[in-house]
């Protein structure tokens, strides 16, 4: 369980970085291919990139389902829920297990139709060629352009993204129903800045000594100042 706890995490930033990786390299050889340089000119136009666009297209699809179902178990998908905010106690309670079991029923439905979609552009064929089955009449599928991939591979993100983001749901209103509590993300937080107090609490006008001027609320929260000031009598503003 604690391997699927961090699923997405771990795809997310493989993709992530080796998106970024292959980018890298790509744009690279495109810049440096155009320069004359004797010998590694001439390597550089061997060497065939033309699968890294299609790759990463690729990639950033599976991040966007799995990344998806992050934001479900983390409470960073973005909803309309201001009536349901001003909604108390049971009835609040009830429509939030109804969002998130609505939820669950959206992204079951996608993920077996999807799955199905899967079976239906290959997948089964290269099971029962896998397995040594005769596949009779089956159609092989298609295949990706550049890379030359069965679809399949590419469209399975569809059901195992989808099916992740159902269990995702079903886990978020399993414990909504134990604890009452609902995953949230902070949005305004940046990790890394110190927590700063809030602007109506903020004196621009204060120094914290006694040689300059203070602002009235300054002698309620340091009343201890007051007592070695000259113009007070009996530690007391007159």
């Amino acid at each position: 369980m604690k391997i699927l706890d961090h699923l997405e995490e771990w795809l997310i930033t493989f993709l992530m970085g080796a998106a970024t990786t292959i980018i890298f390299f790509s744009v690279a050889h495109r810049y440096l291919s155009g320069m004359s340089i004797p010998g590694l000119q001439d390597w550089l136009l061997g060497l065939n990139f033309g699968w890294a666009q299609e790759l990463c297209i690729i990639m950033f699809v599976w991040m966007a389902k799995f990344g998806a179902a992050y934001g479900v178990r983390t409470g960073i998908h973005v909803g309309v829920d201001v009536l349901i905010n001003r909604m108390t106690g049971r009835t609040r309670a009830k429509f939030v297990v109804f969002g998130l079991l609505a939820g669950a029923l959206f992204t079951g439905i996608v993920g077996t139709l999807g799955a199905n979609f899967v079976w239906e552009n290959g997948f089964h064929y290269w099971l029962y060629t896998s397995l040594g089955w005769d596949p009779g009449d089956i159609p092989e599928g298609p295949t990706t352009p550049d890379l030359e991939w069965p679809t399949w591979i590419v469209y399975s993100a569809i059901p195992l993204g989808s099916s992740l983001m159902c269990f995702r749901f079903l886990q978020v209103a399993v414990s909504f129903i134990q604890t009452g509590e609902l995953p949230h993300h902070d949005h305004g937080h940046v990790d890394g800045l110190d927590e700063t107090p809030p602007a109506d609490e903020i004196t621009p006008y204060e120094m914290e000594d006694n040689l300059h001027p203070h602002d009235l609320t300054y002698r309620k929260r340091h009343p201890e100042d007051d007592a070695g000031n000259p113009s007070n009598k009996g530690g007391k503003q007159q």
